[in-house]
């Protein structure tokens, strides 16, 4: 805490090397990423033919690791040196794809992929955390902005080189490069190891008073007996920090309302979110390279937004939180109500809108998670909020691949979005209500970030 209040602002953000590195670093995990979910999704959907069921799993055994462990995640994020721990992720996340090239089939492939997203959920509260220590408080608006619009870049770079890799290459050499990446990404951190967690005073308290008992123990038990009490305390600690977080969560109108109104949103958007290769079999039989075309458009169309709210430096919660699900509700619906034959522009456009609303919600969410949380528990807000995607990417993909196998691609499309839409509208129209608390300074500027540091 004593380093998070002495970080002063910058003119430019780029003068912070430290978060220069962490923004590299993730450039190049998030631009891995996209190059391997490209290449995973053809192999399955295209080479091996899978069913929608088949499908729906694979987003499933990724989301297991997340409500498992998400909130120890948190935790210890807040607790160790969370450069550390990214490193240590990124290098198990490389060797698990490369493991991948081995698969012959769907049914191997989940495993692997369960546990490297086992290793994904530790990385990423400890990002969050990472960026709330080494950011002041009036630069942390544009960090924020700037790590969405890297998630959102990689979308448009991503699938398009994916796509010519996979035309002049195979979806092996696909995921090669995704392993590379990541081994990238650790080397980049590696120089900011040695910066400390958050909740290190108490931690040395209890240590401490663990080594006194080993000064004054003369036997062998004694000893013990020392090295006993000090793993009860670190437990106690770790199991009061884990509870302190979800109190916390409770506690702050603001926080559990933008949970609980994106939870509603996942629901539904999660049902559909792995089945866009299962509508682009139907609407262009045989053309794989359409699905890195769509996925680019996504991106775009969120860059374009995250540029936009970077440079105003503000955005309400109801208009980013609502307005986003309405244009993202209207973009799948749109491509449910599409027919095969459907011209190629018109389908990157309703990806484009789509992109445009996953960004405007997505950079208003992560913003008020940071902003509207002590610096010492965002990792434990980011972790719980890992917790509560994973319970519902547990379920809602399944009832996803049963939606489609009964009604069809196109209508579960068009039924999920006008869901999302309908919300969205909710969003909007209550968002006094909704977010009250944020009203009184509704728009989410840097001053405001600031009176909360």
């Amino acid at each position: 805490m004593k380093e998070k209040k002495e970080l002063q602002s910058t003119p430019s953000i780029w003068r912070n090397g430290r978060f220069r590195r962490m923004f590299a670093a993730h450039t190049a995990a998030s631009f891995g990423d996209w190059f391997d979910a490209i290449a995973i999704q053809v192999l399955v959907a295209y080479r091996w033919e899978a069913d929608p069921m088949m499908i729906a799993l694979i987003p499933v055994v990724m989301a297991l690791p997340g409500l498992l462990l998400g909130s120890i995640a948190g935790t210890l994020a807040d607790r160790v040196h969370k450069a550390r721990l990214m490193i240590v992720c990124d290098a198990a996340i490389a060797l698990l794809t490369l493991a991948i090239l081995a698969v012959p089939g769907p049914a191997w492939l989940l495993p692997l992929l369960g546990l490297r997203a086992a290793a994904g959920v530790f990385q990423m509260p400890s990002q969050q955390g990472l960026t709330r220590t080494v950011v002041a408080s009036d630069d942390l608006f544009r960090a924020t902005s700037l790590n969405g619009l890297v998630n959102q870049a990689s979308k448009v770079a991503g699938p398009l080189l994916g796509a010519m890799t996979l035309t002049v290459l195979s979806p092996q050499a696909c995921i090669i490069l995704n392993a590379l990446l990541r081994l990238c990404s650790g080397l980049l951190l590696w120089p900011l190891r040695g910066i400390g967690p958050a909740l290190v005073s108490a931690d040395q308290q209890a240590v401490a008073a663990g080594q006194q008992g080993k000064s004054a123990a003369h036997t062998a038990p004694e000893a013990d007996e020392a090295k006993m009490r000090e793993e009860h305390v670190r437990a106690s600690r770790f199991f009061n920090q884990w509870r302190e977080g979800w109190a916390f969560l409770w506690r702050s109108r603001m926080l559990l309302h933008t949970l609980i109104f994106g939870l509603f949103g996942l629901i539904a958007i999660l049902m559909i979110d792995y089945q866009f290769p299962t509508l682009l079999r139907v609407l262009a039989p045989g053309n794989e390279s359409l699905l890195g075309w769509l996925v680019s458009a996504i991106g775009a169309g969120a860059v374009g937004c995250m540029l936009v709210l970077n440079r105003l430096n503000r955005i309400s919660a109801g208009w980013g939180l609502g307005g986003g699900y309405v244009l993202v509700g209207g973009a799948i619906a749109a491509l449910g109500w599409a027919q095969p034959g459907t011209g190629f522009p018109v389908l990157l456009m309703i990806g484009a809108v789509l992109g445009v609303g996953n960004g405007l919600y997505i950079i208003t969410q992560n913003y008020i998670l940071q902003a509207k949380t002590p610096a010492d528990m965002v990792g434990r807000v980011f972790g719980i909020q890992s917790t509560v995607i994973g319970a519902i990417m547990v379920v809602s993909p399944l009832a996803g691949g049963v939606l489609i196998r009964i009604a069809g691609a196109g209508t579960a499309f068009v039924w999920i979005g006008m869901t999302v839409g309908i919300l969205g509208l909710a969003g909007l129209l209550l968002q006094s209500v909704i977010w009250r608390e944020s009203l009184a300074d509704s728009s989410l500027t840097t001053e405001q970030n600031a009176d909360l540091a």
